[in-house]
């Protein structure tokens, strides 16, 4: 799969303001502060698509964009530790929960921890959600390039255990800097488009 264009289209407050499309549509979900922006620019080749900030907390909404008149890559709020009002993470759990659980053009879900740590609280429930769900799913751990290769199985073993993975989940290691990972992601993009 090559990516040639994508264009931001929407973003969504409400679950209602969802657009009416016929392209599916698949989620990149991660904490605040994952790399998740700056994974989303390399993937599409362009360095200002999704704002990156070192500011957690600045996805606000669904913002949706346009792939190549494929598909719509919708980046999902980032939970945990950003530093807003209760009222505001209510809401956004709010939008998340009830995009996942009803939105039927979504055919798969990019979920995006960071390799250097182990999966936080909110990591695991996400899994769990997604592991309930039967929504196919594939675990990206961002930052790779900050951690060396021996670190790097110790780290695998740990994401595998602390999220209950077996050998058939779909994972993998990426770096936005590098460009690592990005293969097997296009790969699973190419999977869901196609099935």
């Amino acid at each position: 799969m090559q990516i040639t264009k994508a264009d931001f289209y929407t973003s969504v407050y409400k679950y209602e303001e969802c657009p009416r499309l016929q392209q599916p549509e698949i989620a990149f979900s991660g904490r605040s502060n994952v790399g998740k922006s700056s994974l989303i620019n390399r993937i599409t080749r362009q360095k200002k698509l999704a704002r990156t900030s070192n500011t957690p907390g600045r996805t606000q909404c669904l913002n949706y964009y346009n792939v190549d008149d494929k598909f719509y890559l919708v980046d999902l709020p980032g939970y945990g530790f950003a530093n807003v009002p209760q009222k505001v993470k209510a809401d956004w759990a709010e939008l998340i929960d009830t995009y996942l659980r009803y939105r039927e053009n979504l055919i798969g879900i990019v979920q995006i921890i960071d390799a250097r740590h182990k999966p936080t609280k909110d990591d695991k429930m996400m899994v769990e959600w997604l592991q309930a769900s039967g929504l196919s799913f594939l675990i990206v751990a961002t930052k790779v390039d900050k951690i060396s290769n021996n670190k790097k199985a110790k780290q695998k073993k740990l994401i595998y255990k602390e999220l209950n993975l077996d050998q058939l989940s779909n994972f993998t290691f990426f770096s936005a800097q590098t460009g690592d990972g990005t293969p097997q992601l296009y790969n699973y993009l190419n999977s869901l488009l196609n099935s």
